[in-house]
């Protein structure tokens, strides 16, 4: 059978606003979810592993007093801000998403069962007043896993969706919708390449906190700041190999579009290799200061440049992966001038509304006096 045949047809309703623009809102939605994810679950491996795995000293429990208290809030952005891309997601790629979503239908379902449960248990270890208590911990680590198994299942969605090809044996092989897309080579990798990177930018959560305390215990402040350059800077490091690892797993004509066949791709490529290297050296350096503020933050603000072009990457090569099957120019658009303009004013509305909803959670003198 063709894949012609089983790709469902384009959705008859005309964009209301041109196709880059929804391609623009994409890549800017999912940079917005994508760090408050990283902050969330990142955020949650690192307190699982000092709550089983620190020095058990006071620095290192406070640490983790620290972290969960802000999970179940930074779960509730990483799902409101995953909103936005999602549709967009469905608006240009329907009939891909809703395909492969009905493929895989059960574990697709067991997402939103899987966040609602990790929800109620990040809340209970933040409400809980005993933090040493052991089961506290083993029910922070239940909840990162309920977590990870939702990445997990969005890695498998979006792997499959960009293979049409193998549609048809998947839901004929098992059409009651328990399948997974374990036979795809770059979606462990891919997964991993998600998952280290959590780690990777969960490390500022540390950072951010330490940054806010130097005033007030600037050696509990710069403990902070340290051990999360460690994190970050080990995370890095192995996130290139990752990263290396999801490279060569793509098809060799996908691969090469950041080899010279894609010039954005291969820009993309290029920044963020050497973006991730100079965030690396700035941070090992500045860990090493007495004040290693200034260091941190650039290294932030290196990662936060080299995010966004990870992210342009990443709609690239789905791009490539359903270009035989789909092209932009197929989508009928009949602009809403009028709507559109209300839209973009709201979103830019929103988003400031969410920097200062930010801002007064953890940065007001009142919030910060509660931590």
């Amino acid at each position: 059978m063709g894949t012609e045949i089983i790709i469902p047809a384009i959705d008859p309703m005309p964009l209301p606003a041109p196709f880059w623009l929804f391609k623009v809102l994409l890549v800017l939605t999912f940079i917005l979810h994508i760090v408050v994810m990283n902050f969330m679950f990142g955020g949650g491996l690192i307190a699982v592993w000092t709550r089983f795995f620190g020095q058990k000293n006071d620095k290192d429990q406070r640490l983790f007093k620290d972290i969960v208290p802000k999970i179940p809030s930074l779960l509730a952005a990483t799902v409101t801000l995953g909103i936005a891309p999602l549709l967009f997601v469905q608006v240009l790629y329907g009939q891909f998403l809703y395909t492969s979503s009905i493929i895989m239908a059960w574990p697709w379902f067991l997402v939103l069962v899987l966040l609602v449960l990790a929800y109620y248990g990040f809340y209970i270890v933040s409400f809980n007043k005993d933090k040493k208590s052991r089961s506290i911990g083993w029910l922070m680590l239940i909840s990162v896993f309920f977590i990870f198994l939702v990445g997990f299942f969005y890695s498998n969605n979006f792997t499959l969706m960009n293979t049409p090809s193998s549609w048809a044996a998947k839901y004929f092989h098992d059409p009651s919708g328990w399948n997974l897309n374990l036979s795809e080579t770059t979606l462990i990798p891919r997964f991993l390449h998600f998952l280290v990177a959590s780690i990777a930018i969960g490390s500022f959560l540390l950072i951010i906190i330490g940054l806010f305390r130097w005033k007030r215990e600037q050696d509990y402040a710069r403990f902070l700041i340290v051990r999360g350059g460690k994190w970050f800077m080990y995370a890095t490091m192995v996130q290139f190999l990752v990263g290396i690892w999801f490279l060569i797993s793509l098809p060799r004509e996908l691969m090469l579009q950041f080899m010279g066949g894609n010039m954005l791709g291969t820009v993309s490529l290029l920044i963020s290799i050497l973006g991730g290297l100079a965030s690396i050296f700035v941070m090992s350096n500045g860990i090493r200061n007495e004040d290693p503020r200034k260091p941190a933050i650039w290294a932030m603000g290196i990662t936060g440049i080299v995010v966004v072009f990870m992210a342009i990457m990443r709609d690239i090569l789905r791009t490539a992966y359903l270009s035989p099957y789909f092209k932009s120019s197929d989508l009928v658009v009949k602009t809403q001038l009028d709507v559109l303009i209300l839209f973009l004013v709201l979103f830019v509305i929103g988003i400031a509304v969410w920097v200062l909803m930010i801002k007064k959670y953890f940065f007001t003198p009142s919030a910060r006096a509660a931590d």
